[in-house]
């Protein structure tokens, strides 16, 4: 999987816990934040970290968003921040910009003004989103206990056409395909004859050690 170019724009709980993530799984992460002390509490566990004011238009435009592939704005309780953050970063070009919403107006004003995605951190966590985020065939993500989790997984382009039996996922990367779904249809039990297509949808269980090696 490509390496990616990740920045997240404030460091509370959620963006220390996503940025973390997401260096760990193997991306070049940026954090930013005001608070020196949380920069030089997160500068070893990434691979950047600045100290800047995100309320102020010359410093987020003096980070260099532009070469970045994404761009996370986790400003919840700042709506002036993530707006000024998320507005800089399509300007720029970033590719995907998403924003950190704290409620329903929040999420509103961020998506008029560029945002291509907006997370909940009521309903998603640092960990969970930054699987899904940094890999383009997880859509979804969720921990069984500490070893183990359950994905939601898209088949990789090499996959489709092929059946359960050609692929031998359980051999080649320990995964457990537990159910299999069309786009819009309900999970059913797999048929291991079964040739993949493009719209299907698999459910696996993995241990996590195993899903880093996959990415």
């Amino acid at each position: 999987m490509t390496k990616k170019s990740i920045a997240v724009l404030g460091l509370g709980k959620y963006g220390r816990s996503l940025a973390e993530t997401m260096y760990s799984l193997g991306d070049d992460v940026l954090v930013v934040d005001k608070d020196e002390q949380i920069i030089k509490d997160m500068s070893s566990k990434v691979t950047s970290a600045i100290c800047a004011n995100l309320d102020n238009e010359d410093e987020v435009n003096a980070l260099g968003l532009q070469n970045m592939d994404i761009v996370i704005t986790s400003m919840g309780g700042n709506l002036a921040a993530s707006i000024l953050s998320v507005a800089i970063a399509k300007e720029k070009g970033v590719p995907v910009v998403i924003a950190k919403a704290s409620s329903n107006r929040m999420k509103m004003l961020l998506e008029r003004v560029g945002a291509d995605k907006i997370i909940c951190p009521e309903e998603e966590g640092g960990v969970r989103s930054a699987r899904i985020l940094t890999s383009q065939y997880i859509h979804d993500y969720f921990e069984i206990d500490d070893n183990l989790c359950m994905i939601e997984l898209q088949p990789r382009k090499a996959w489709i056409g092929k059946d359960l039996i050609e692929l031998n996922l359980r051999k080649k990367y320990n995964m457990n395909v537990a159910a299999i779904k069309t786009a819009g249809g309900n999970w059913a039990y797999v048929d291991p004859t079964r040739k993949l297509t493009e719209d299907n949808f698999l459910m696996i269980i993995i241990e996590k050690d195993d899903l880093n090696k996959w990415r």
